[in-house]
């Protein structure tokens, strides 16, 4: 099974690299919005500091969206993922190597910026490594459970708006706890809890979330 999943996460990336356009799009849409608000808020630090942590964490849930409905579609149309599901190895590995690089190619990015972002809304370093963490956990959950997504609208028209009005309403949790946890660090507050709950919810993804997805497939798929 390990082998099958450094496979398809191996082929993933690499068709990624070729198209950069798309792998780029997600971390600039992040750039642009986080860096935007300011311009509209103003300077001041307080207010900066303020709304830091509710507009880093709906940029990055808007941004890992952009990608999900590319995440099974490329595979459905060149008749791929038929194979990969009439194949003798679990789909659950299969959709887990698929999400990992999405992640990878999604959420990562968003975390390696993180602290640049922090410096640009004057965050202190507790509140900066408190938000890489969030987003570090954070960003997995999303590209897990936009999956689901994904599988339930492939083949569908406008099937971007459909994931949206499926997984948003399971995004809002993690959007809570993740903003949550930056806002309790800046406040001298306990951000442990928040993110052992997005630990928790990370930890029920991974147990839960493939089974979905693999069974969504199959639906979609008939």
């Amino acid at each position: 099974m390990f082998t099958i999943f450094k496979t398809l996460l191996i082929r993933d990336l690499t068709l990624a690299m070729r198209r950069k356009t798309d792998v780029l799009s997600a971390l600039f849409f992040f750039i642009i919005v986080i860096s935007l608000f300011p311009l509209g808020a103003g300077i001041d630090k307080a207010v900066l500091q303020k709304i830091a942590p509710d507009i880093v964490w709906v940029a990055a849930l808007l941004a890992s969206m952009l990608a999900l409905e590319r995440l099974f579609s490329s595979d459905y149309e060149d008749g791929t993922l038929e194979q990969m599901l009439i194949s003798s190895q679990p789909l659950t590995v299969i959709v887990l190597a698929k999400v990992f690089a999405h992640w990878l190619l999604t959420g990562l990015p968003l975390v390696l910026i993180a602290p640049l972002v922090g410096l640009q809304y004057h965050l202190d370093n507790h509140a900066i490594l408190i938000m890489v963490l969030s987003i570090l956990l954070g960003t997995p959950i999303l590209s897990l459970l936009g999956a689901i997504g994904a599988a339930l609208t492939l083949g569908l028209r406008g099937g971007g708006i459909l994931i949206a009005v499926l997984i948003l309403p399971l995004y809002i949790p993690i959007l809570i706890y993740g903003s949550g946890a930056v806002s309790a660090s800046m406040m001298q507050g306990e951000s442990q809890a928040y993110l052992l709950l997005l630990g928790a919810f990370l930890l029920l993804s991974l147990i839960f979330t493939p089974w979905a997805t693999a069974a969504a497939l199959r639906i979609s798929s008939e």
